[in-house]
């Protein structure tokens, strides 16, 4: 890895090279030493007693440095490169990339390779481009994939689409590492024609995959598109066969997909170097109070897997996979983009530095941020919703005989076989541990079109009210389940007329309410604000019967049509196929 194909960095520097050669060789101070240490060796698998000698923000040399115009000692602590999400969509975390910022720097994260679909579905590629910017001079890393499906799938009406022209445009960018995950799985073993445009224009880049479920020949068939990884396997044999069939498997570990139990087992002796983290969704609350990626490595190393191993996993192997040179290790010429661990087991963050500069301390952030945010221009005012009456919520039974079967922990969901409740002719919900059908609806929200979708969703949990959202992935229309379409109605109502939000109504009363402007997905207030309110909305959720960890994370994917066996969206009730095909 070196200079010559590092995005966005500027011709070789003699100057700072002959520099580092000094330093590297005891003949000048260096700017930073971090003093006796045990430094990971993700190369050689073990850890070495050093300094590490900084100088211009980069990594002169491990070994014996006394020479240094700033010394810090940390005996007893472990020295790492910082932590890299292989996949992750930032906008999940509901709030601006600036305060993504202060949740995850303090806890070691300083690289995030982020697909921007949920933006690109909302304002296209001005919306991503504001993301772009606000992400210059952050002590984080935010490397681009682009977005390859917008919108996701032909069942889906986004408030924009991504094709070939926008695609090559991104590719074009130094923050773009490659195609982001291909999300349309059926177009793709089609032979789509646009999938095709789509691939060759990202011919010679870095493609990721999104391939829930696919075993036998179409997965052989989906991996011969080019895809280098995938991030959805959700059982160890799925896993598995990703694996032999040459995909990086990232282990998921967000906010709603809980896949790291089942598929640590995956990680071998023989294995461990095709394998990553990934969080891919994570919300506020849970970067917050839980973590980012510290909180999986945490958990994995909980469960037995090497720390040493587990993390190169969270560094060299996502940095490598996506070509971010000069991070993921502490060597020579490598970006002084480290972690200090009090606890290599608790995985506690003592120090992150970042370029070289201390950038947070024990847990809190030291680098100066913006302290406002500006709403960009491209992200406002994008919720227009035609009036939605009572009666646009009305089921006929015989669209109700099958039911979205949520699962908790998982995205993926079931069609499940229901008998419905009806009353003067009409399916209802029918709430309560007996039955648990609950009315599941989807309303089109960029083009005031009127299409209303609406179904039935079972395991859900809530026993009265609703709670509505216009995060739906990935289209972002407004989703909204309850046991009272009156109150689905107001949740809907609030949300559509705040620009977007999150609900939760019963009674005709407003239990909670957390505003979303910034294209209806993003809070313009601070991290700390924002995840309390939105924890406080989650236990309102629960207070109505669900019992799930986080139920607005999970109506989030209720409409998103590329992942099985079952969705509704502003177009109804739809089935999605696995693929499996062998």
């Amino acid at each position: 890895m070196g200079d010559r194909t590092e995005p966005g960095v500027a011709a070789f520097d003699g100057v700072a090279w002959r520099r580092r050669l000094r330093v590297a060789q005891g003949l000048e101070p260096a700017d930073l030493v971090l003093a006796g240490g045990d430094v990971v060796d993700v190369f050689a698998g073990d850890r070495v007693r050093a300094d590490v000698a900084i100088v211009d923000g980069r990594i002169a040399g491990v070994g014996d440095y006394p020479l240094a115009r700033e010394r810090l000692d940390v005996s007893g602590k472990t020295v790492a490169p910082s932590f890299v999400d292989g996949h992750i969509h930032l906008e999940s975390a509901l709030v601006w990339v600036t305060e993504f910022a202060r949740a995850t720097v303090p806890r070691g994260t300083g690289a995030v390779v982020t697909d921007p679909h949920e933006i690109a579905n909302v304002a296209g590629l001005p919306g991503i481009a504001a993301v772009r910017d606000a992400a210059v001079g952050l002590p984080l890393r935010v490397a681009f994939t682009v977005p390859s499906c917008v919108p996701a799938s032909r069942h889906e009406s986004a408030g924009a689409e991504f094709g070939v022209a926008e695609t090559a445009a991104m590719l074009a960018w130094p923050e773009t590492v490659g195609l982001g995950e291909l999300m349309d799985f059926p177009a793709t073993l089609a032979g789509d024609d646009l999938i095709a445009a789509k691939l060759a224009v990202s011919a010679g880049r870095r493609r990721d995959g999104h391939a829930p479920g696919l075993r036998g020949a179409a997965l052989q068939a989906y991996a011969g598109a080019g895809v280098g990884s995938d991030h959805e396997s959700t059982g160890l044999a799925e896993a598995r066969e990703k694996l032999r069939a040459g995909l990086m498997v990232m282990i998921r570990e967000g906010s709603s997909e809980r896949n790291l139990d089942d598929l640590l087992p995956l990680v071998t002796d023989r294995t461990y170097p095709r394998c990553c983290f990934a969080s891919d969704d994570r919300d506020c609350h849970a970067l917050t109070h839980d973590g980012h990626l510290d909180a999986i490595l945490r958990r994995a190393i909980g469960q037995g897997l090497d720390p040493d191993r587990a993390l190169r996993m969270a560094t060299w192997n996502a940095a490598d996979r996506w070509g971010l040179a000069g991070i993921g290790a502490v060597a020579p010429g490598y970006r002084a983009n480290l972690v200090v661990l009090s606890d290599v087991e608790r995985v506690l963050v003592n120090l992150a530095v970042y370029e070289g500069q201390v950038v947070a301390r024990d847990g809190q952030l030291l680098a100066p941020l913006p302290g406002r945010i500006a709403l960009p221009d491209a992200l406002r005012d994008t919720v227009r919703v035609a009036p939605v009456r009572l009666s646009d919520l009305r089921l006929r039974p015989e669209d109700a005989t099958v039911a979205v079967g949520a699962i908790r922990g998982q995205i993926v969901t079931r069609a499940v076989p229901v008998e419905p409740v009806v009353v003067d002719g009409w399916a209802v919900a029918a709430p309560g541990p007996e039955r648990d059908l609950l009315k599941l609806v989807c309303v089109e929200r960029h083009r005031a079109t009127g299409r209303v979708g609406v179904g039935y969703v079972h395991g859900f949990g809530l026993r009265r009210g609703a709670l509505a959202s216009t995060i739906a992935h990935d289209a972002h229309n407004i989703v909204a389940v309850g046991a009272d379409d009156a109150d689905i109605l107001s949740a809907i109502s609030l949300v559509a007329e705040g620009q977007g939000g999150l609900a939760s109504v019963a009674d005709g009363r407003v239990l909670g309410h957390l505003p979303l402007p910034i294209g209806g997905l993003l809070s313009d207030q601070p991290l700390a604000q924002v995840a309390a309110a939105y924890a406080a909305l989650e236990a309102t959720a629960r207070g109505l019967g669900s019992g799930l960890e986080s139920p607005f994370g999970l109506l989030a994917f209720l409409a998103l049509t590329v992942i099985p066996e079952a969705r509704v969206t502003d177009r109804g009730f739809l089935r999605v196929g696995m693929g499996e095909g062998g």
